[in-house]
């Protein structure tokens, strides 16, 4: 953060001030905004190249295809001269893809393991001597329908926040997770429905987990 807006607002200043004072052929400007993108690039790379905890790939990554290409354009002047120098990327498209792989197997087993702990505290639900939940007037669970569609939407969305590539990438990843989850579900359920017919709400259960569908639908 620091770095960025320290090179922003002194290119800036190159920008509005300085460059005027030295003839075009010295190229004053594209001078600055290399040496700064170069040192930005080499400290980038260090970190891109040290052990990262998953919170900190994220932002890295959020750096190398978000903040860095976008918000460096928003000021106008800076708009222009930059067009003209083309600084490329914070770091190597090599590196950027492999820190892009650990972002994408991370997220993708971070969330099975959300919905697989859902469905767990379900059926342990299912087993209590309490009628479901209602929403809106009828049965339903609010964690399972809700936390499980939350859980995969907010997650598309981090990463559509880093790039759509890497949102593409994750949805059709988690386009596989969530069959995987609903077959579990289905045999969970079905199981449920065998072995608890003696349960005290066994029918409000019923009717929560079939409005869940339509949810899941």
């Amino acid at each position: 953060l620091h770095m960025g807006k320290t090179m922003k607002e002194d290119l800036t200043v190159v920008a509005k001030y300085i460059n005027k004072l030295y003839p075009p052929e010295f190229n004053v400007f594209s001078i600055y905004a290399e040496l700064y993108h170069n040192y930005f690039a080499s400290q980038a790379k260090k970190n891109a190249e040290s052990h990262l905890e998953d919170k900190d790939i994220y932002l890295l990554l959020s750096w190398v295809h978000n903040f860095y290409p976008k918000e460096m354009r928003k000021d106008h002047t800076l708009a222009m001269e930059l067009d003209k120098v083309k600084l490329g990327s914070l770091l190597p498209s090599s590196l950027s893809k492999e820190l892009e792989n650990k972002y994408l197997d991370s997220e993708e087993v971070t969330v099975k393991n959300s919905l697989s702990r859902c469905l767990d505290k379900e059926i342990q639900r299912w087993k209590e001597d309490k009628e479901p939940e209602k929403l809106n007037g009828h049965f339903q669970s609010e964690l399972l329908g809700i936390f499980v569609i939350q859980s995969i939407y907010s997650s598309q969305k981090r990463a559509e926040d880093i790039s759509k590539a890497v949102g593409e990438e994750l949805s059709c990843r988690l386009l596989k997770e969530l069959p995987a989850f609903l077959r579990s579900y289905r045999d969970a359920f079905e199981d449920f429905k065998e072995k608890s017919k003696k349960h005290r709400y066994y029918k409000p259960i019923l009717i929560a987990n079939i409005n869940n569908c339509w949810n899941f639908r």
